[in-house]
């Protein structure tokens, strides 16, 4: 027969299996303790084909709205991104719900393109010496023998527009330019236009907004050029700093040393939830008190 403590035990040894909310409840609280406000984990899977969608910005309502923000709230986040349109909604979501209409930012790793313009909509952003923000650009995803292939939705249209001016002043023999331009779709490009001026709008808007306030959006756009425009970072994935994010972009970045006793369950956190999006789940929401989490689906790998 099993005694009590052999239960809790089992338990214990289900929930570290499992990579269960238990596993993680007391970082939150420790982190709470040490920032002084509640805080939110918001993890998107860099292993399953999943992104930033409607239904997150659902998910992390849902969990505010248990929680008592008066004294504002951290959101955590780790995603490579997705929908702009998302993260101008979990900005607005965070700001209302936060008694003092603003939130802070944590990146322990990555937070990249759309999850970098949830960045954009904090008061400040929480960055470690490897912490990574990347470019906002919007992709496009293209489908080649089963495998997803992307590309920079400014770089699209800027060939398309060389083209074009090549095919204009061409004088002599225009059947090349024509077969390639041939390949695009004018009602395309002018959807890719727009889509390109969304990314840009809401980016601005979002540091006007907030970390940015008093400083008009065209000098934003020309501070934050290398999240903006592709020929600065040469790839979407490659990351932006604390350093250059401070130095070049004039962003509000708290830059927590490796040592420092914040960076202990900062890490320890994104450890655990890292995992548990890579392995058992591929999106989860959480605080000290609450869990949301979106189960790994069959067409998943």
């Amino acid at each position: 027969m099993g005694t009590g403590d052999d239960d809790a035990i089992i338990k214990r040894v289900m929930a570290e299996q499992l990579q269960g909310h238990e596993t993680r409840k007391e970082l939150f609280i420790e982190l709470e303790r040490l920032l002084a406000r509640p805080v939110v984990s918001f993890f998107t899977s860099f292993v399953f084909p999943v992104m930033i969608e409607d239904t997150d910005a659902d998910m992390l309502e849902a969990v505010l709205e248990k929680k008592d923000v008066s004294r504002g709230l951290a959101l955590m986040i780790s995603s490579p991104g997705g929908s702009g349109l998302t993260a101008e909604r979990i900005i607005n979501i965070c700001r209302k719900h936060s008694g003092t209409g603003e939130y802070w930012a944590i990146v322990p790793s990555k937070a990249k393109s759309a999850a970098s313009v949830i960045c954009f909509g904090a008061s400040k952003i929480m960055m470690g010496a490897t912490s990574e923000l990347g470019p906002v650009g919007p992709q496009l995803a293209i489908s080649e023998k089963g495998i997803a292939k992307w590309f920079s939705l400014h770089n699209i249209v800027q060939s398309y527009d060389n083209l074009f001016a090549k095919a204009v002043k061409e004088t002599g023999h225009l059947e090349p330019y024509l077969q390639q331009l041939a390949n695009y779709d004018e009602r395309e490009i002018a959807e890719f236009r727009m889509a390109i001026k969304l990314s840009e709008d809401i980016a601005t808007k979002s540091l006007a907004s907030g970390m940015m306030r008093g400083i008009t959006e065209e000098k934003i756009r020309e501070d934050i050029i290398v999240f903006l425009e592709p020929e600065f970072t040469l790839s979407h994935g490659r990351p932006i700093y604390a350093d250059e994010a401070i130095k070049k972009c004039g962003l509000k970045v708290d830059q927590i040393g490796l040592k420092d006793g914040t960076w202990e369950p900062i890490y320890e956190l994104y450890v655990r939830s890292n995992h548990f999006v890579s392995t058992i789940a591929s999106k989860c929401i959480e605080s000290a008190t609450d869990s949301f989490a979106a189960k790994v689906t069959e067409h998943e790998p």
